[in-house]
C-alpha cells in the first residue's frame, strides 16, 4: 500500500539531505550535461545536511545498511523536488530512472534491487519527525547565513504574511494521537472587506481547519529567512513580534541591514511599529485599518486651526481664505528628532493659494512620530516611497504560491503539527539551497526556477 510523503502513515527513520561521500558526484561544469536532474544536483550540493547524516549514520551504526541513510534521504529530497505525491509514485520512478538512482547514491550493482521498499520509508520518516526535526531548522538557517554571505543586499527589505494550510483531516480528534488523525489543528477564520465600484461594500469571510504558516521573507529575492507553523488560530501580530526578536537573535547582520518590514493591515499595531524603528531602526511599511468611529473624515492636527489628518496619516492644509482643502507635501523624516517634515502645497508646487501670505504653515511644520506612532511612521504613508515599498508585500504571496503549486500544498494527506512543520522545513530549505547552488553557479537569475532548468 502506497505511502504519502510526511502523511499519516508515514513513519520516519533517518533522514539526511547529503551528498554521497564515496565520490564527488558533480562539479558545476558537469551540470549542464544532466538536465532535468541539474535542480536536484543543485540541491544536493548545496544542502547543509552533513550534521544530520552523520547523526543518523552514527544512530544506526551496526545496524543493517541495505538502504544507505544518505541515499534514502537524497532520495526524499528529489521526491519533493521532482513533485512524486507519494513514496509510491517515487520508488517506481526510482526503478525506471538508473540516473537518477546514481545521483541519489544507490548501488548501481544492484540495479531495481536497490530501491528501497515502502516499510524503509516510513520508518525513515517517522523517526525524522520524532527525533530529528530539530535538524531541519538548524539547515534552515544555515542556507539563510548563507545567502547573507553570498548577497550583500540579502535581507534589506522584509515582508511578513501568514499563510493559511488545511489539514487532510477536517475536524480535531479527541483520540489518542496515533499518527492517522490530526490532535493539534483548529479552526480560523478570515475576514475581507472592500468597496465596490458603485460604493457599496463587500464582505468575504473564508475558514479553514488547520494551520498557519507565518513566513518572513526578503522582498527583493522573494526568498524565506523565518517561519513558525501554528495553529489556524494563532494571532498574526503576536507571532510577528517574537519572530522579529528570533530573527535579531539568529541572523543580527541580516537585522542590521534591513531598513524596510512590509506588511498587510492584519498586522496593524502600534507595538509592532514602535518595536521594529525604535528597537531595530527598520521602517515599518505596515497597511492600517481605519478604527475612526468619527464619520468625518479627517482631524485637526494638535494646536493648528487649519491643518487636519486622516486615519491613514495624510496632512491636508486648508486655505484661511476660502478653506480650500489641499494634501501638504512630504518633505523627509528627521531622524534625530523623530519627526515628520510637511511643506506648505503652495510653496512647493507652486499652486495659487489666496491665504497663502497670511498662512501659518507657510513655512511648512513638523510632526513628532510620538503623537501617534500607529498612524505616523518613519516612512510617510503618504509618500511615494511608502507605495513602492509597500508592493513589495506580494513577494511573500508568491513565495506562498510555490508552496501550493511545486510543493503541493493545496493537496496533500498531511496530518498532525509535526508533520506538516517538517514538511514545510523541507520545501523551504530546497528553496534556499536551489538559491544557493544558483548562486555559486553564477546563475542568480535562476535562483529562484524549480521548475526549468538552465
Amino acid at each position: 500500500m502506497s505511502k504519502y510523503l510526511y502523511d499519516e502513515n508515514t513513519d520516519r527513520e533517518d533522514i539526511t539531505m547529503a551528498i554521497i561521500p564515496q565520490k564527488n558526484l558533480f562539479g558545476w561544469e558537469d551540470v549542464e550535461e544532466l538536465g532535468d536532474l541539474e535542480r536536484l544536483v543543485l540541491i544536493l550540493e548545496s544542502m547543509p545536511d552533513e550534521k544530520l547524516v552523520k547523526t543518523m549514520e552514527l544512530d544506526r551504526y551496526k545496524g543493517r545498511n541495505d538502504y544507505p541513510v544518505r541515499a534514502v534521504w537524497n532520495s526524499i529530497l528529489a521526491g519533493l523536488v521532482y513533485q512524486h505525491p507519494t513514496i509510491a509514485s517515487l520508488r517506481r520512478e526510482l526503478k525506471r530512472n538508473a540516473q537518477l538512482r546514481q545521483v541519489c547514491g544507490f548501488d548501481l550493482w544492484k540495479g531495481i534491487r536497490a530501491v528501497p521498499p515502502n516499510y524503509v520509508y516510513s520508518r525513515f520518516l517517522k523517526k525524522l519527525m520524532e527525533e530529528y526535526s530539530h535538524f531541519i531548522d538548524e539547515m534552515f538557517d544555515e542556507l539563510v547565513k548563507m545567502l547573507t554571505e553570498l548577497l550583500p543586499d540579502f535581507g534589506e527589505a522584509l515582508a511578513i504574511d501568514g499563510k493559511a494550510i488545511q489539514s487532510f483531516a477536517n475536524r480535531k480528534s479527541d483520540k489518542e494521537p496515533d499518527g492517522r488523525r490530526d490532535v493539534d489543528a483548529n479552526w480560523s477564520k478570515k475576514v475581507y472587506k472592500g468597496i465596490r465600484q458603485d460604493g457599496t461594500p463587500w464582505e468575504k469571510v473564508t475558514s479553514w481547519f488547520g494551520y498557519r504558516l507565518h513566513l518572513i521573507v526578503d522582498s527583493n529575492y522573494e526568498l524565506p529567512v523565518h517561519f513558525r507553523l501554528t495553529k489556524a488560530s494563532d494571532s498574526e501580530v503576536k507571532q510577528a513580534h517574537g519572530m522579529i526578536d528570533d530573527l535579531a537573535s539568529d541572523h543580527p547582520l541580516l537585522i542590521e541591514r534591513c531598513s524596510e518590514f512590509t506588511a498587510d493591515r492584519g498586522y496593524d499595531d502600534g507595538k509592532l511599529m514602535v518595536k521594529l524603528w525604535d528597537e531595530y531602526e527598520i521602517k515599518p511599511v505596515i497597511d492600517i485599518r481605519n478604527c475612526w468611529q468619527d464619520p468625518d473624515p479627517t482631524k485637526l492636527l494638535g494646536n493648528y486651526t487649519n491643518v487636519a489628518h486622516d486615519y491613514k496619516g495624510t496632512i491636508y492644509c486648508y486655505c484661511p481664505n476660502d478653506g480650500t482643502q489641499r494634501e501638504m507635501a512630504f518633505a523627509g523624516f528627521e531622524k534625530d528628532r523623530g519627526t515628520l517634515k510637511y511643506r506648505c502645497p503652495a510653496r512647493q508646487y507652486g499652486i495659487s493659494c489666496t491665504g497663502h501670505n497670511h498662512c501659518s504653515v507657510a513655512t511648512g511644520i513638523r510632526i513628532k512620530l510620538k503623537k501617534d506612532r500607529r498612524i505616523f511612521t518613519p516612512l510617510s504613508r503618504s509618500s511615494y516611497a511608502w507605495e513602492r515599498a509597500y508592493d513589495k508585500r506580494t513577494s511573500v504571496e508568491r513565495v506562498n504560491s510555490r508552496l501550493d503549486g511545486f510543493f503541493g500544498f493545496e493537496n496533500h494527506t498531511i496530518r498532525g503539527q509535526t508533520k506538516m512543520e517538517v514538511r514545510c522545513g523541507l520545501a523551504l530549505c530546497i528553496m534556499l539551497a536551489m538559491a544557493v547552488g544558483r548562486i555559486r553557479q553564477k546563475r542568480p537569475d535562476l535562483m529562484r526556477s524549480m521548475v526549468t532548468s538552465a
